[in-house]
Parts: C-alpha cells; structure tokens; sequence
C-alpha cells in the first residue's frame, strides 16, 4: 500500500491529490508505528529482566524512527577510488560491504543502550566518510531516501548529509522510546526516564542547530522545536513523578506538599507552551492528534494537581512560622525587596481551610476538564490507563472535599489563586556525546585523512631511489601519519633524485608506510645500508589539477599543511567552508609529534 501511494504521490502535480496521498501514508505510517510497537511489547513481556510495573502512570509520547530503504554504496565508492584516490575500488569491496551491513542493522536498532551505540557508531563512520569523499563542490552522487517519522511522506536528498541528520533524529527517537519504556513507579525508573528524555531532547536541538533545508516536515526547524520542548516537558513530569513517589517518613510534610504544588504546575506550564506550538503552523498540519489531545490533557491535569497538592499543603499539618514565607511564595511568586510585604498570610486554621476548599475546587473542575477531553480524543493509545490516572486523581480531590465541606459552612470560598510554578530540579539539555562510541575507519587502508581526501589532490611519484652520502640522505623529516620531508638539503642525494619539500613519504623499500609513526620511518632508513633505499611519495598539488603519477613536479613548498586530530583518532584538514545542509564543526589540535628529527645522519 505504502510504495502504491509513493510512486502517486512522485508521479502527480495535483495538489489536491497529493494532499489526499500524504494523508493516507500518514495513516499507514501511523498503523505501521503503532504495529512495531505492539510487537516490541510482545517481545519484552518474556524478558525476565524487564520489571513489573507496581504503579499507574500516565502514558508518555515515544517518537517512532525515520525508515529507509537499502542503498547500494558499491558503485559510487568504486568510481571514486578508482577515479580521484588512483587504487583499484574493486579490492575494497570488503569495506564496502562492511559499511553496507551497518547501514542495514541501523534500520532496525533495539531499544536499548546497545541501539543508540549502533546508531552512534555509524554516525561516526558518516562524518568519516564526509571528511573523506565528500567536497563542497561534489556529493557522492547517491540517493539517499528517507520517510517522514510524523508523516509517513517519503523524501530524499543527494547530500550525505540528510543521512547525517536522519540518523541524529533516529538517536533521539530512540531515547524517547526508550525513556517511554521505563518503570516510573520507581526512584530508579523515573531518573532514567528523564535522562533519556534530556538526551533526545539535546539530539533534537542539536540537529536543529545544525541543519538547515530540511527536506521532510519532521526535521524542520519547527517540527524539532516543538519536539525539544515536548521531551523537556516529559523529563519535568519525570522529576515530579520521581517527588511524588511515596516516602517512607512524613508523606504529608507541608514543604514537601508545596513542593509538589510547584513543580506539578511547572510541569503543566510546560505542556501548555508545547499545546501552543502543536496548534500553531506549521506543526499543527501533520503533527498527530493523539499528541495534541495528549498533551492538552496532561496540562489540565498537572495544573489540577498543582491545587490539590496546595490544597493538602494547607489542611493536613498547619505550618510554623518560619513556613509561612514559602507559602505566600507558592501564591504570590517572590516580591521584589523594593515592594512593601503586606501581612503574612493564612495565620488561622479556618483561613487555611477555607482556602484549602478553594483549591480542591479547581482541581476538581480541572480533573474533570482532563477527563473531558480524554473522552472527546479516543484515538490517544491506552485509553484504558490514561483515563485510571484522571480517575484516581478526581476522587483524590473528591474525598478531601467531602472532609473539608462542614455542614453549617455556607461561606462561599473566593477564587483560590494560581500556583506559581517553580522547579527544584532544573534539567538542562544533554547533547549526544559521539566521541564514547569509538569507531575504526572502515576505509583506513586508503591512508590518513589529512592528505588522502577528495578535498585534496595529489601525485604519486617514486620509487626514488636515494642513497646514502657521507652527509646522510640529504633531507629531514616531520610528523605522523605520513611522515613528511620537512626540508631537502640543497646538492644533496635526495634533491639529486627529485624529493622536495613537502612530500609525504607512502612507501619505503615496497612496504607501505602511510601509517606509519615518525620514530619508524627514521629506524627504517638508519638500518638502510650503502645501496640505499627505494621510496615512494605523494606531492600534494594546487586544487585545480588533478590527481596524477609521475617525476617531475613543480615546486610546492606553499603547500605544506598542519596535521590536525579530530576525535576518530585520524587527522582532517580544516574545512575550507561550511557544508550547504549541516556545518558539523570538529574540533581539532595541532600535531606535536617530534619535529626536526634528521635521517640525513648516518646510524
């Protein structure tokens, strides 16, 4: 049904009829989310390790991953090496396919740590490949096709990186899969759950800091805002469930009720800011309803809670002096020193009651809002729960009314004030850390990125042969990774054989030596006897000339580059510009390797 749908919505200029296309892959995309699901669950429920749920809460929104279809690396990656790299690609189709079949396993990662670890090592080997084959000038020439997480839509880009930005979106649907999946009925779980929903919050604003001509709705700057704030909000309702979890001492502590009053109506204007960005456009067009109807729901409920807990606050244990300040504080919000304070509020326990009454009312009328709007948005997933939360929450309400409501009490409480949210336990955003996943460099064998990239453009020249003179070899060298010659003396054996400063050497007596350390090259040549060495170097050339082989070769002493690290472990040039679609910056350092060691001495 799904590729019927794609080949129209491809096939039509219609827009009617691409409209009518995107909604029903929208509702294919949406069973077919809803399916995965269902079928992780089944999964799970054998898994002995998996902890029983011991208490009720209210259902989280997971993000369902962005699907993709194969792609077929070979032929690009051999035109390629073969073309601009000058080796045969047909030798590398082990790394080819070693790439391929982590590509493969990404579609369907698991949902747990070792998932986000293979989302995370194949993002590592993206930004290698993009150091490495990738100009701003030239793609890789592959189609790389990816579906809408919210839509279901198909949509695709030639640029890698849309597969860089893809998969930075799966890492942070995957924390949110798996924050929705921790027991929160426990101290543990709702840590976890809020560190997870932190982590896929930073992958969301991480991604909309560095992408930009977002191909498909779900990474656009608004569709990832709005998802920054919905995982912030459900982290916040994470640390007030991890509050509220009972105590073993003094469950109704006055400080620790108006803790609860705040923090739930932290927790509710939260939502009530992401409800406004999910009803704004351009989100509100394919963001689904359930989510909409969801959070609108979680508002009034966490704004209920606010004034039950305010409510418990005021009645059950009356407050010392000290205490009163705070309270004010939950009402009023904190008063500037300039501001004369009036009378300390609430001296006498009738007033306590009395106002405690009026807050149980709002919360009432707020808990029955929340199961209103439950009932009017049945498609929300697990009804069943959802609505046993605002039910227990109602009759929570309704019977500390019932205490307070005395008989001969014919006052009409006023209008109970609004809470004044405020957090105890302000979470901050936490960016994907790339560099704990370590990644060897599928395509090492091609030689260290600092020279051998589709950024740079070299000759290949050698074998030179160099003896040795009563002087040395008459050059010096520098660095790692290649080693490079760092000066040629002038009338010396190595300027008579055509080395000049600035080549890297790749090969010494047939052996390829691009990785090799400086302290390796230098003990191979000093063991070297009279008849000399055969070398093997690579000049690097102006970029508008091509790659080629051969022994004469312009002077290129402009050209000597600073080797840099990044955090792979293999040295990158510095970008000369930022990439049209994601500018990813890289860190790096200058090589301190040994410099001026001479291998023109003799052993």
């Amino acid at each position: 049904m799904r590729t019927g749908a794609e080949n129209l919505y491809r096939a039509t200029s219609n827009a009617r009829v691409r409209a009518t296309v995107a909604l029903e892959l929208s509702y294919v995309n949406s069973s077919l989310q809803l399916l995965k699901e269902e079928l992780e669950e089944l999964n799970c429920s054998v898994d002995t390790e998996l902890p029983e749920r011991e208490g009720t809460t209210v259902p989280m929104i997971p993000l369902g991953l962005k699907e993709t279809k194969e792609l077929d690396w070979s032929t690009a990656l051999k035109e390629l090496i073969s073309g601009h790299f000058g080796e045969d690609g047909a030798s590398y189709e082990t790394e080819i396919r070693e790439l391929a079949d982590l590509r493969q396993a990404v579609r369907t990662p698991s949902r747990s740590e070792s998932g986000l670890e293979l989302l995370t090592a194949y993002y590592n080997q993206l930004c290698l490949l993009d150091a490495r084959f990738v100009t701003p000038a030239r793609s890789l020439g592959l189609l790389f096709q990816w579906y809408d997480s919210l839509t279901g839509v198909p949509a695709q880009q030639r640029a890698l990186a849309f597969e860089k930005g893809s998969v930075l979106f799966n890492i942070g649907a995957l924390h949110t899969q798996i924050g929705a999946r921790q027991d929160r009925s426990c101290p543990a779980g709702t840590s976890q759950a809020a560190e997870s929903f932190q982590r896929a919050a930073g992958a969301f604003s991480l991604l909309r800091e560095k992408f930009s001509r977002a191909p498909s709705p779900d990474m656009s700057p608004a569709s990832l805002s709005m998802l920054e704030q919905l995982m912030a909000a459900q982290a916040q309702e994470c640390v007030f469930e991890g509050l509220s979890l009972p105590a073993p001492a003094a469950p109704h502590d006055f400080m620790a009720q108006l803790r609860l009053a705040q923090e739930a109506a932290q927790v509710a204007a939260q939502y009530e800011l992401v409800h406004q960005t999910m009803t704004r456009p351009p989100v509100c067009n394919y963001v689904p309803f359930p989510w909409t109807a969801l959070v609108h729901v979680k508002a009034k409920h966490f704004r209920a809670l606010a004034h039950y807990h305010a409510a418990v606050a005021l009645c059950d244990s009356p407050p010392a002096e000290a205490e009163l300040l705070a309270l004010e504080q939950v009402f009023l919000g904190p008063l500037p020193p300039s501001e004369p304070r009036g009378p300390v509020l609430l001296q006498e326990r009738e007033e306590r009651r009395k106002l405690g009454k009026a807050h149980l009312k709002r919360a009432i009328l707020g808990q029955e809002e929340a199961l209103r709007l439950h009932a009017a948005g049945r498609a929300l997933r697990r009804l069943d729960l959802l609505q046993a939360v605002l039910g227990q929450a109602l009759r929570c309400s309704l019977t500390r009314y019932s205490e307070l409501d005395l008989e001969d009490d014919f006052f009409e409480a006023a209008e109970a004030p609004d809470i004044q949210p405020k957090t105890y336990r302000r979470l901050e955003l936490r960016a994907p850390s790339f560099s704990r996943v370590k990644v060897a460099d599928i395509f090492h064998r091609l030689g260290p990125l600092s020279v051998f990239s589709a950024k740079n453009h070299w000759r290949l020249v050698g074998p030179v042969h160099v003896t040795r003179g009563e002087g040395g070899f008459g050059f010096t060298l520098r660095g790692d990774s290649p080693v490079l010659i760092a000066a040629v003396i002038p009338g010396g054996h190595a300027a008579a054989a055509g080395l000049q400063e600035g080549d890297y050497i790749v090969s010494v007596n047939g052996q390829p030596c691009k990785w090799w350390k400086h302290a390796e090259v230098v003990a191979q040549l000093k063991g070297v006897g009279d008849e000399g060495v055969s070398l093997q170097v690579v000049t690097l050339l102006p970029s508008a000339e091509p790659p080629s082989t051969g022994d004469r070769r312009p002077a290129l002493r402009g050209l000597l580059r600073n080797q840099k690290d990044c955090s792979w472990g293999t040295s990158v040039p510095a970008r000369a510009s930022p990439k049209p679609l994601l500018g990813w910056s890289r860190k790096a350092k200058r090589d301190k390797s040994g410099g001026g060691l001479s291998a023109a001495a003799p052993p």
